[in-house]
């Protein structure tokens, strides 16, 4: 992770990691964006393992991002809450599996805390009609996935996404 005052990092799951990153990288304050997979038993895993669902690994994005343009806070509730379905277990769209949970994988205790209180607003604030089931966890060791995954939804713009900014439901 890269943390110091003009770099933070933040370490996301929440379905297919293509549309994931279609949408942040463009975010302005996000400096970088890479898919990868993270949470998992298996060492060194590939797309072809993760898939089935065995290695524990969810599909995941790691987020650089300059926090006096947008704040951890404001990744969550502006954009990952609303790109993606966080009241369904192990589900996007189309894809199922545990590959394909929502999950914020915080690298600090403020990451925690964070990450916390904003679930908790959205929870209040009814934007979703079922609880939030998105996982909090410990950022463990992320693996970055193959190279023609990442910037996928730029080389393939026709490409398979269930990703989209939900306004109001």
């Amino acid at each position: 992770m890269s943390e110091n005052s003009n770099r933070e990092s933040a370490l996301l799951a929440g379905g297919c990691f293509w549309g994931m990153e279609d949408i942040l990288r463009k975010v302005k304050g996000v400096l970088k964006t890479e898919v990868g997979y993270t949470g998992g038993q298996t060492p060194n895993p590939v797309y072809n393992e993760v898939k089935t669902g065995k290695t524990g690994h969810a599909e995941a994005l790691l987020i650089e991002f300059d926090p006096s343009q947008i704040s951890f806070s404001e990744i969550l509730e502006e954009w990952f809450f609303k790109m993606h379905d966080p009241t369904t277990m192990n589900r996007q769209g189309n894809d199922v599996g545990s590959q394909y949970r929502s999950a914020i994988f915080y690298f600090t205790e403020a990451q925690k805390e964070t990450a916390t209180q904003v679930i908790e607003k959205v929870n209040a604030s009814k934007f979703w009609k079922a609880p939030i089931v998105t996982e909090l966890v410990r950022a463990s060791e992320f693996h970055s996935a193959e190279e023609y995954h990442q910037d996928y939804l730029a080389k393939n713009p026709g490409g398979y996404t269930c990703h989209f900014i939900r306004k109001a439901l």
